[in-house]
């Protein structure tokens, strides 16, 4: 049984996932139209279908329904979302940096997640 700390955890580790996939779907538009901009192929296909995965698995993460395999499918996300929409290689200046620091902080959420896949 976990602990209240480790439910806490849980819980802010997955509603994070859970506000982000939300918040991705109420400013699809925008958010789609960045992705499109990014050069991302079928921005707005990978966009539901990401956000999809963000509520759902970051729900089951946070309430501890199948937590483990909730983990792995947003450490799978998280690194793909990352990889596509984080490539601060790409860019200079301010961009590159506030690219760049978020890219490092999604190091940080995988190594949590890997935390929770294993608990």
């Amino acid at each position: 049984m976990a602990t209240m700390a480790e439910s806490l955890g849980f819980i802010l580790l997955g509603g994070v996932f859970v506000w982000a996939g939300a918040e991705h779907f109420w400013n699809f538009r925008s958010v789609s139209g960045l992705l499109t901009e990014k050069g991302l192929p079928a921005a707005a296909l990978l966009l539901g279908a990401g956000s999809i995965i963000e509520i759902v698995a970051g729900l089951c993460l946070a309430i501890g329904v199948m937590r483990p395999y909730a983990a792995i499918a947003l450490i799978l996300f998280t690194i793909a979302a990352t990889l596509m929409a984080l490539n601060f290689w790409r860019y200079s200046g301010a961009e590159r940096q506030g690219l760049r620091s978020a890219f490092i902080i999604n190091f940080a959420v995988v190594g949590g997640l890997i935390l929770a896949a294993t608990a």
